[in-house]
């Protein structure tokens, strides 16, 4: 009977780095240690230790030559390190570090829904207590997320999702510059870019919207079963609150040399480069309102391919917009 051997998980390189950079410290505070008191000491194998220590000979300070590596012995079975006093230093933040480190702690603390915060408070108060003067002036530092009335709605909508009850809002949609009621069934609440959304079942729409906290202006759980529906499933957020879906309207645009930032702007599904240093840009979007607004706004610097619908509606609206500007002009003053 023939049995193969499990290669062990990949360890990632951001383990590692973290692990050498612990490791050359204490090998240097003990000198001569065995291989594998050292390597029970960092939970690795006698050969994992040996692929660590054989690494460290093309580590070093910048240049690259002899003097410049850290020198690692392990023949006899006991480990020795040279050359790498300079790695052995505590590392230091600087002030502003220090200051920056701190304030965001205090704004990770004030994020509505974090209820746990015993380990931001106590990050803190061993930051202040390592910088002194500068830690106690760093309390000063008010931070503010969130007002009350967002904190208010996000735990109503944490309260719907647990409870599968549906819920009313009153949402203001910026693209349509408007206020809407709609019905949603709740899925989840998440937190993208700083902000919090709820994600759900709208049966205005009958798809899958997202909603942002902050913008919806009253929110009621209602005495009903909010169960989503087996066709609503969570979109794949990818850590962008935008997830463009299948349903959504492609839209083609050229732009020139000064609207092409729009492709590091918006998420884009392609983008080709144009002679002159434009672009030609593909994107879905479940509004193309903003798409108007944005071909208007650019002068020109942004012109829509298709469809050819929204095309004929961005020419017409510039046209109306002329002639308004032509009359004003033509008035007394």
């Amino acid at each position: 009977m023939t049995t193969t051997r499990r290669r062990p998980p990949q360890e990632s390189a951001t383990n590692r780095l973290s692990r050498l950079l612990t490791m050359v410290p204490w090998l240097l505070t003990h000198q001569g240690v065995e291989v594998s008191v050292a390597a029970a000491e960092f939970g690795v194998t006698d050969e994992q230790l040996v692929a660590d220590l054989g690494l460290l000979f093309l580590c070093g300070t910048p240049g690259g030559m002899p003097d410049d590596l850290i020198e690692a012995d392990w023949e006899d079975g006991r480990v020795f390190i040279g050359n790498a006093e300079h790695i052995a230093r505590p590392l230091r933040l600087s002030v502003d570090e220090a200051l920056s480190l701190m304030v965001g702690l205090r704004a990770l603390a004030s994020t509505p829904g974090i209820a746990e915060h015993e380990p931001v408070d106590r990050a803190l108060t061993k930051l202040e207590d390592a910088t002194g003067a500068i830690g106690t002036a760093s309390a000063r530092v008010q931070v503010s997320i969130d007002d009350g009335a967002a904190e208010l709605t996000l735990a109503d909508a944490r309260r719907a999702v647990r409870e599968r009850k549906r819920v009313h809002l009153r949402y203001l949609v910026p693209a349509r510059d408007e206020v809407s009621e709609r019905d949603v069934d709740p899925m989840r609440v998440v937190s993208l870019d700083a902000k919090w959304y709820l994600e759900g079942w709208c049966h205005l729409a009958e798809d899958v919207r997202l909603f942002r906290v902050d913008r919806i202006e009253r929110l009621e759980v209602l005495g009903v079963d909010g169960t989503p529906p087996v066709q609503a499933l969570p979109r794949d957020l990818g850590g962008a609150a935008y997830a463009a879906h299948e349903s959504d309207l492609e839209v083609v645009v050229d732009t020139d040399r000064s609207g092409a930032w729009i492709v590091d702007y918006y998420p884009t599904e392609s983008a080709v480069d144009l002679p002159g240093g434009g672009r030609r840009v593909t994107l879905r979007v479940a509004d193309p309102a903003w798409v108007r607004r944005l071909a208007w706004r650019m002068g020109g610097h942004v012109t829509v391919v298709s469809p050819a619908s929204l095309r004929d509606e961005v020419a017409a609206g510039a046209t109306r917009a002329l002639a308004a500007y032509a009359g004003d002009e033509g008035r007394p003053a």
